[in-house]
């Protein structure tokens, strides 16, 4: 399965089913009334987080997603069947965007549920209408149709730990040894082309998620070689891991060469917790070893640690791990105290959306009214049918649209247009 970090795709809601308009004519039942039914609602898209799930292949060549459409209502009051939601899982980490680039979910956790595109609501058959005053309601309503949201999937691996460094520093080497990921091996540059992940267990009870990072080279924050796509998997890694190559012939120029890519990305990941890692140097002298070090603690920053492995002889691996979750432990702590702090804080309180305000404006001599409220009661409205219109026209009078109207100018034989739902003549 190819690996796919990036997709564009529509999400479409179900369509509300249309109200029913009947009435019972049965022998011997003498006025038997309006018996329309309800219609069903349309089905939602819901997004749900899945640990199966490590890539967006999926929606490599699915460009829309549909829930299934409400159905109408029927004679004898009938209730039309609500459609069914369309579960989409998606792997932990994926953001979804809107058209204005606007964060409409973010998917972190295990069976994490949202709903991305609401079906719409199923109309009022006729017999939801009867009254005092409305003895045999000729109308139903129409459903409403289902949210539609463009959207782009962008996906950030979330992993304790990310691997950084140079291509062939040797990082799939080492995630092939501590975990259970088979990436890729060969003894040339960039044979990772794709982000690997690995779960290595420390002992019965804990475990490190490890993201190995394809090789990254000077100028990758600005895209040279996918460098910037390679970073985004680093965002929401805890600490990370610089491999550096033992045989490197400048080994601090390498190491600054990552750092100021780290810094230069939309985000400033060189902030984040690392320790540096010599790797192979199975046939180095401790001397030799300790001379790579002191070159690398001369532009490191004091507080990072510096640890040497051979990962292909399995040497100082334990002292490498028990570092690694030393960091991590540390900063699962951080986070949980960040979030306990935030939970504590006075919520900020939104006033609710004014649903039933509308705006009037005037083009020529038609009147635009638009309004949440009032264009969902248009959408439900079937302008073909007078009764219809008719109940449209009374909950327009009931809300002060029509007073505002003729307080400004409007005129017998003028249109009224309600959003972009339909028209009236006044």
């Amino acid at each position: 399965m190819s690996f796919i970090d990036k997709a564009d795709i529509i999400f479409v809601a179900g369509d509300g089913g249309n109200g029913c308009i009947s009435f019972r004519h049965e022998k011997f039942i003498d006025r038997g009334g309006p018996d329309g039914g309800d219609a069903g609602h349309g089905g939602n898209v819901v997004l749900v987080g899945s640990n199966n799930e490590n890539t967006l292949s999926n929606f490599r060549y699915q460009k829309e997603v549909k829930a299934e459409s409400g159905n109408n209502g029927e004679k004898q009051k009938k209730h039309g069947r609500t459609g069914k939601d369309i579960i989409i899982n998606l792997p932990l980490g994926t953001i979804v965007y809107d058209e204005n680039e606007q964060v409409i979910a973010d998917i972190v956790k295990n069976k994490q549920e949202v709903i991305i595109a609401k079906g719409g609501r199923g109309g009022f058959g006729n017999a939801h209408f009867i009254s005092s005053v409305r003895q045999a309601p000729r109308f139903a309503e129409k459903g409403e149709p289902g949210e539609m949201i463009k959207a782009r999937l962008e996906l950030k691996s979330i992993a304790d730990v990310g691997l950084i460094g140079l291509p062939n520093a040797g990082k799939s080497t080492l995630l092939s040894v501590i975990s259970n990921a088979r990436p890729e091996i060969a003894n040339y540059p960039f044979t990772t082309l794709t982000p690997n992940l690995g779960m290595v267990d420390l002992d019965k009870h804990n475990s490190l998620l490890f993201a190995d990072i394809p090789g990254l080279i000077e100028g990758a924050a600005s895209g040279k070689g996918l460098g910037d796509e390679f970073l985004r998997h680093v965002e929401r890694t805890l600490i990370l891991v610089h491999l550096i190559d033992a045989y490197d012939k400048d080994i601090a120029k390498s190491y600054k060469t990552i750092q100021n890519e780290l810094k230069l990305y939309a985000i400033d990941l060189s902030k984040k917790p690392q320790i540096v890692v010599i790797n192979k140097t199975e046939a180095l002298e401790f001397k030799a070893i300790e001379k790579l070090k002191l070159k690398l603690e001369k532009v490191m920053p004091k507080k990072t640690k510096v640890i040497a492995i051979s990962a292909v002889a399995h040497k100082g691996l334990d002292e490498f791990l028990k570092s690694v979750n030393k960091i991590v432990s540390d900063q699962k702590k951080k986070e949980q105290k960040i979030e306990v702090k935030l939970s504590n804080e006075i919520p900020v309180i939104r006033l609710p959306e004014e649903g039933a305000t509308y705006k009037i404006s005037r083009r020529k001599n038609e009147y635009i009214v638009t309004g949440k409220n009032l264009e969902k009661f248009a959408s439900r409205t079937d302008f073909d049918n007078p009764d219809s219109v008719q109940r449209l026209r009374d909950i327009m009078k009931k809300t002060g649209v029509i007073q505002d109207l003729n307080r400004q100018g409007l005129e017998r034989g003028q249109k009224i247009y309600i959003g972009n739902k339909g028209e009236l003549i006044y």
